[in-house]
């Protein structure tokens, strides 16, 4: 037999199960009291409604009920206190399956097992004749998926799942992701009498899906100090800008998509492709959406990674007329401050027009060097000819002046 107190708010003070009750099975209590003790039995109506019993044998201070019937509340009262318990037949409650298998009727947010047997449930009631379950502690465990976000990637993991009951549809959520078989194992009665029953189904294959996506964009202020950053923590910024866009997806995605629209909703997709990763440069200025669709092999079931905001800022271009090549490591190259050119040009003249530097990268930038040797103080003459990712053309020209002798007078200017 094994006892358990269950939440005081029913009144009961004990359950108690028993393996099998036949017509000899009698229960015995001894009182404290001098009173004479009254057995009662409640049936699903409560307390309220309890029947006295007559067939109550008396020794001294033991009373004995004989032909216990079981899944049945009873009452003993020794004129000091009530004594309130309910009887379970535990053979009539037993674990029969003969089958698992998926259920025709599959969902993509649950995975729903049918069970050809069943582990009934065992109902009891409250002094109040509130019916009740008495968790029966079954175990459902079968291998699935986890994400592990250090490690970037899915993990096999042993998952079990407490019921307590079978009623012929076992509701797993989250879904199954991966190849397994389902156990189930118990009950927690079973297992005290050690007697535990275990049932296993063949392996089957994943119906629902996920999907995982992670967007990186270079950031490398040491190459880029000269870009004009945008405020806000969205991706994009200046034009020419390339992100790479990654998915991680479970065992059953067979088709993947990485779609790209002008609209929140992507009811305007401009680009659509069909590879895992994806690497894009965004040369236009304006505001670009992209998201990744996962599906299996039917397409019955779909899953949306995260929707990415591509900003790109309108082009802007500033010259200085100024810089110090002195090894100070302050303002020691002249570089142009820009944002989102998607071509870029730049010829440095001498005072008599010979071409002492060219370069194509706003990036990049003019040491105040001829030939591998420092120029001393003097004036130059930049050209600058640039596209902006709006469509905008510059055609800029002017001065550089180099001073190899900085004074605190001296300041960059800006046009």
């Amino acid at each position: 037999m094994i006892s358990i107190s269950p939440d005081k708010s029913t009144g009961i003070d004990k359950i108690y199960v028993l393996s099998n009750i036949s017509d000899e099975v009698s229960m015995t209590f001894e009182s404290e009291a001098i009173s004479p003790v009254e057995w009662y039995s409640y049936s699903n109506l409560g307390g309220a409604y309890a029947q006295q019993l007559k067939n109550i044998h008396i020794d001294g201070k033991k009373s004995t009920l004989h032909n216990v019937v079981p899944d049945m509340g009873y009452i003993i009262n020794d004129g000091n206190k009530n004594y309130i318990f309910w009887i379970i037949d535990y053979s009539k409650y037993t674990i029969d399956i003969s089958n698992i298998i998926l259920s025709e009727n599959q969902e993509c947010n649950t995975t729903i097992l049918d069970i050809e047997g069943d582990a009934p449930a065992i109902y009891y009631y409250t002094i109040n004749g509130k019916r009740e379950t008495l968790d029966r502690g079954i175990e459902c465990s079968y291998n699935n998926l986890e994400w592990d976000n250090e490690n970037m990637r899915y993990n096999q993991r042993i998952i079990t799942k407490q019921l307590p009951y079978i009623n012929h549809l076992i509701l797993l959520s989250p879904p199954i992701y991966c190849s397994t078989t389902y156990r189930i194992s118990g009950d927690t009665f079973l297992k005290e009498w050690g007697e535990e029953y275990h049932f296993e189904s063949m392996p089957y294959s994943p119906y629902s899906i996920d999907i995982r996506t992670f967007a990186e964009q270079n950031t490398d202020d040491d190459k880029i100090g000269n870009l004009i950053k945008e405020e806000g923590g969205n991706l994009g910024g200046s034009a020419p800008c390339e992100i790479e866009f990654m998915s991680y997806v479970s065992d059953a995605v067979r088709h993947i998509e990485w779609q790209m629209a002008t609209d929140p909703d992507f009811n305007d997709i401009k680009y659509r492709i069909t590879e895992p990763d994806l690497t894009y440069t965004f040369m236009d200025d304006g505001t670009t959406y992209i998201r990744c669709i996962a599906s299996n092999a039917d397409g019955s079931c779909e899953s949306f990674g995260n929707t990415y905001t591509v900003e790109i800022g309108s082009s802007e271009l500033k010259i200085p007329n100024i810089f110090t090549p002195d090894g100070d490591g302050v303002n020691d190259v002249w570089k142009v401050s820009y944002r989102s050119l998607i071509d870029f040009k730049c010829w440095i003249y001498d005072r008599y027009g010979h071409e002492i530097f060219y370069f194509e990268n706003p990036a990049d930038g003019w040491d105040g060097k001829y030939n591998g040797k420092y120029l001393g103080s003097g004036v130059f003459f930049y050209v600058v000819t640039a596209t902006g990712a709006d469509g905008k053309n510059y055609k800029k020209s002017g001065d550089i002046n180099i001073i190899t002798h900085q004074t605190n007078s001296t300041k960059p200017i800006i046009p």
